[in-house]
């Protein structure tokens, strides 16, 4: 064998103890292998880990949104109670206002009546004074017309049982048609302001 041959066949040997044997490789793959699931495992838990720190998040954001919303009802409520308080108020305070003109106009509509009451019969007005009669009805007729649009109303008094609620007696007659506390006379008319009693009827009733 020529020097070249022999040289040949050792490096041979040398590629041959390179290449690992049949029980090295499958060691090799068994350790692969267990690096890849352990790799695996690992991933695994930090995503478990991630979605578990995701949801915390999200149960926190869950959490601050329903305070949000809790908060934003109580105000809600809060702001819904303030403007029907103010309406209550707007509305008691025209009441008021109302009530007060309506209690300063009634002694102009009694002073109207009890002119009316004295005035002349008709066949005995003399023609100059007929207008000036006719106007105080007219007056007499708006402003009961006024006080109706406002929901104000009179009491009603004679022939009617004395009711403390709405009548005030001031004075008691001996009368043999009526029964006692019958209220035989009205001295001064009493107004209703819607339900409300803005001034008693002053009566006279039966002894």
């Amino acid at each position: 064998m020529t020097q070249k041959a022999m040289d040949h066949q050792d490096s041979d040997k040398e590629h041959l103890e390179d290449i690992p044997e049949i029980g090295e490789v499958q060691d090799c793959t068994a350790a692969d292998a267990e690096w890849s699931q352990g790799q695996s495992s690992t991933e695994s838990e930090s995503s478990l880990a991630r979605i578990a720190e995701l949801e915390g998040e999200l149960n926190s954001q869950k959490e601050q949104a329903g305070k949000y919303r809790d908060e934003l009802l109580r105000r809600a409520a809060d702001f819904e109670n303030f403007r029907k308080q103010k309406e209550r108020e707007a509305m008691m305070a025209s009441s008021r206002a109302l009530e007060n003109v309506i209690r300063e106009l009634l002694p102009v509509i009694d002073d109207v009546k009890r002119l009316l009451a004295h005035a002349p019969l008709d066949s005995e007005i003399a023609s100059e004074a007929r207008p000036y009669i006719e106007g105080v009805k007219m007056v007499k007729k708006n402003l009961e017309k006024w006080l109706g649009e406002k929901g104000v109303k009179a009491i009603e008094s004679k022939g009617m049982k004395l009711d403390v609620n709405f009548h005030e007696a001031i004075s008691q007659i001996d009368h043999p048609d009526a029964e006692p506390d019958i209220i035989v006379e009205e001295y001064q008319t009493g107004y209703l302001l819607g339900e409300k009693v803005i001034r008693h009827a002053k009566v006279i009733v039966a002894r």
